[in-house]
């Protein structure tokens, strides 16, 4: 072992303590942002308390009352029906995301055709798709995988697609000249140099996801939170509301966070795993 590799993965350690205390920060400043826009607009805009519910309201529904526990107890389980719906979608777009990206890399006349279908596949609005995609994939969860992939496709497809593009055209040339194939340059430099773009194609889709999943629950499912959102607005049932939308929030929140902690730590090792190799003779 060289005097380096030691040096370098102690560089890798504090990069990874690093991550997670930027991690933490960052998740810490978006929800006390939130909580101080979301008592603001209340107070500026004088909304009934009948109406809109503050922080304090919701922790009191959730924790405080006699029946927190079966307030929380259902947010809860409706909370895990969403974040496994969305689970679905994010997986399934990720996935074509991925793979039509890697095949647009290997052929640009590809891209050419089909990322005009992806992008009318993108402006159709999934309300008015809806009723067509039930008919052909029913209230399952097939639809829910369908509704949370077209969600999630689009502008995960560009952000991979985006990276694929930015690896160093002269050292893809140096592979091209010694023989190596198109395959070869992929695999050995496009994806490599497009690990930056994949995470960030997966913090976009994470909220996505989630989207889609509430949008899946609502229009076909009818489960998890999506739907029982509505169904509480229609009943009037305000604390339910806001519990339930707070509730998908922090979820947001805490999943787009670790997919930001899961990305430092990878691209960290990736880094010192690229020094060491350097050090080795």
């Amino acid at each position: 072992m060289s005097g380096g590799e030691p040096m370098v993965r102690r560089g890798a350690v504090r990069a990874v303590a690093s991550s997670l205390g930027r991690s933490a920060a960052t998740a810490l400043i978006t929800l006390a942002v939130v909580i101080g826009a979301w008592f603001a607009i209340i107070a500026v805009l004088d909304i009934s308390p009948f109406l809109a519910k503050t922080p304090l309201d919701v922790i009191d529904w959730l924790f405080v009352r006699e029946d927190a526990p079966e307030n929380l107890a259902k947010v809860w389980g409706l909370l895990l029906i969403t974040l496994a719906d969305a689970s679905i979608g994010f997986s399934v777009g990720l996935l074509v995301a991925l793979l039509v990206a890697l095949a647009f890399a290997l052929s640009r006349g590809l891209e050419q055709a089909l990322m005009p279908m992806a992008l009318l596949l993108r402006s159709i609005p999934l309300v008015a798709l809806a009723p067509i995609l039930m008919l052909i994939f029913g209230r399952g969860i097939t639809m829910t995988a369908v509704m949370g992939a077209i969600v999630v496709l689009f502008p995960a497809l560009v952000t991979i697609a985006f990276g694929l593009r930015s690896a160093s055209a002269q050292i893809a040339d140096v592979i091209t000249v010694y023989g190596g194939t198109r395959l070869t340059v992929l695999r050995t430099v496009a994806l490599p140099s497009s690990m930056p773009a994949f995470f960030a194609a997966v913090r976009i889709s994470v909220p996505a996801a989630i989207t889609g999943a509430l949008l899946a629950e609502w229009l076909a499912t009818g489960q998890g939170l999506g739907y029982s959102i509505t169904t509480a607005v229609a009943q009037v049932k305000n604390f339910e509301v806001w519990s339930s939308v707070v509730a998908v929030t922090l979820a947001s929140v805490v999943l787009y966070a670790l997919a930001q902690l899961v990305e430092n730590i990878v691209l960290a090792r990736m880094g010192a795993a690229a020094i060491g190799d350097a050090h080795r003779p």
